[in-house]
């Protein structure tokens, strides 16, 4: 109940006009239904004047100047069927809408919120994980509003039956408004265990797909040792799992449907018998009590099965939305308002860092020139990487400031900051797509000229443009189908496209063989006339070619050398 509230209440506009709409429709079949009385009476030979909705019936239709004869009731039936089933339609295409419009909804907030959050929270998220909140999460937990939706609605055509059956007998419906609601209860322990089967479905997937991603982006290395096989029997075992809590929902699932309907057929005959032999109705008013109350219990009954579906997704609702809410409590400080430029140097200065107890930096001084190429390095775990972090904002120094052109970073408008640095990661990561889209990432500001402009600086144009489809070239998964030197190269002009002031590096030719390396710090050499360079290396090639080298060590910078 709790889910189908707040379904309501995060989409209150559409779900109230879905609600409208089959209210709407709920009532034109009770009334339609309500005709058939004064026609069964007719066609008995009755007198539709003897039970008290047959003559409401005969009083309406003549007020509105209406004869109640057999054709005009048949007409009425028919219309009233019609816009019911017209308005069905309206409303079942508003559902329809309404679902795709909440799983676009929910997967925009949680993307938006990742990628608002801080660079250390999102390191901690299995990215398998996240995928599988985007694609299946956001599925399942739009079809849990469309169930929420049409739990309420059928709940309203209940009433609207329940209201109708009334007027012929008010003790033969509240008997069976009892008997369903008993039914309900009886059978609600099998809703429960769906809920159980579903929660269980949501956490074995976000387990299997983080699992499976994290396999399949070290695949070649597991095979090459033959120790893909241990990874299949992980996943093997979670698909177990995942397919035993498959089985449970559906057989939870069929046990509701198959009791429902003989304790259906059972209390149909008991009311039959009830409204004949005890309550004494006429025939034309047994066979309409009859099917009303076979619709009000068949409606209850379908209530629950919606609601036990309902019980199924809610887990992935509730699960994406603690995702998103994470997310969001993790969201990255930009307070900063200052245009940045970069006209005179960056600055760290007395910058003190650390990762819980862990302390990376205790006095970190160091001064970055414009159009200069800096090299850092150092050994392993010192801080290289956090130095980045700092440069980039992804982190923010405990004490200390990291200063712009004099300006520190914290009152600058980090994203127009981010807009003036091209960045090239450790990992040199391609898109399975062209060249060109590789360079691009869908920037909608940028062209097929300026990824050119990109990859000329970036001293690729040569061999590109040597492909047989150029730039329109498929890289292949990861840019497989590129040498090492290659792929690098694309990845820079990726960072040269949007012509940044500040190129910052994190090992840029530690794959690489020493012709490329070569050739990879000869590119950068003749950058740094242009713009601001920082390189995070280990190699010797990169230190050599530098302006100055900063050496990492105890927390602080030391300098090796100036050009």
């Amino acid at each position: 109940m709790r889910t189908l509230i707040t379904y309501i209440m995060v989409f209150p506009r559409r779900s109230a006009f879905v609600l409208f709409a089959l209210l709407v429709a709920g009532v034109a079949e009770g009334l339609s239904l309500t005709a058939l009385l004064p026609l069964l009476s007719i066609a008995v030979g009755e007198s539709s004047g003897e039970s008290g909705i047959g003559k409401f019936m005969v009083d309406i239709l003549q007020k509105i100047g209406i004869e109640p004869t057999l054709d005009m009731i048949l007409i009425i039936i028919v219309a009233g069927m019609f816009t019911k089933g017209l308005i069905l339609l309206l409303a079942n295409r508003q559902v329809g809408y309404t679902v795709a419009h909440v799983a676009t909804a929910l997967r925009l907030s949680l993307i938006e919120a990742l990628l608002a959050s801080r660079w250390q929270y999102y390191l901690r998220q299995p990215v398998g994980s996240l995928a599988n909140s985007v694609a299946t999460e956001a599925y399942r937990a739009a079809n849990g509003f469309e169930h929420s939706v049409i739990v309420l609605a059928l709940a309203i055509q209940v009433l609207v039956y329940a209201v109708v059956a009334v007027f012929i007998s008010w003790e033969a419906t509240l008997a069976s408004l009892l008997i369903g609601l008993f039914l309900l209860l009886v059978l609600h322990r099998l809703v429960r265990a769906t809920r159980r089967a579903g929660a269980s479905q949501t956490q074995l997937l976000r387990y299997l797909l983080a699992y499976l991603s994290d396999v399949l982006n070290s695949v070649k290395s597991l095979k090459a040792m033959a120790r893909d096989n241990v990874a299949d029997a992980i996943l093997h075992d979670q698909t177990k799992q995942l397919e035993k809590a498959t089985r449970h929902e559906v057989m939870s699932r069929a046990a509701l449907m198959a009791l429902q309907e003989p304790i259906l057929a059972a209390i149909t005959a008991a009311g039959l018998y009830l409204a004949l032999v005890i309550w004494e109705l006429s025939l034309p008013e047994v066979m309409v009590m009859v099917f009303l109350l076979t619709r009000i219990l068949g409606l209850l009954n379908k209530t629950q099965r919606k609601y036990q579906q309902l019980a199924v997704q809610e887990s992935a609702y509730w699960a994406l939305r603690k995702a998103a809410e994470d997310a969001a409590a993790a969201a990255e400080r930009n307070s900063g308002t200052g245009e940045p430029t970069l006209d005179q140097h960056i600055v760290l200065q007395n910058v003190q860092f650390s990762y819980g107890e862990k302390s990376i930096f205790d006095n970190l001084n160091l001064e970055i020139p414009i159009r200069t190429f800096t090299a850092v390095t150092g050994p392993s775990g010192v801080g290289k990487s956090t130095l980045i972090d700092l440069l980039c904002g992804l982190a923010e120094p405990d004490s200390g400031e990291v200063l712009i052109d004099g300006k520190p970073l914290h009152d600058i408008d980090l994203r127009k900051w981010r807009h003036m640095i091209g960045y090239v990661s450790q990992d040199t990561i391609l898109l399975h797509d062209t060249i060109v889209n590789n360079i691009l990432v869908g920037e909608p500001a940028l062209t097929e000229a300026d990824a050119e402009r990109a990859l000329r600086k970036a001293g690729a144009w040569e061999f590109v443009s040597a492909l047989p489809d150029g730039m329109q070239s498929v890289v292949g998964e990861r840019g497989g189908m590129l040498s090492g030197g290659q792929r690098q190269r694309i990845a820079i002009a990726r960072a040269l496209a949007h012509d940044p002031a500040f190129l910052i590096m994190d090992e840029p030719t530690s794959a690489l063989d020493p012709e490329s390396e070569k050739n990879i710090c000869e590119t950068l050499q003749q950058l740094s006339s242009q713009l601001t360079i920082i390189a995070v290396s280990h190699q010797p090639a990169v230190i050599n070619a530098a302006d100055r080298v900063f050496i990492l060590s105890h927390g602080e910078a030391k300098t090796l050398s100036h050009g």
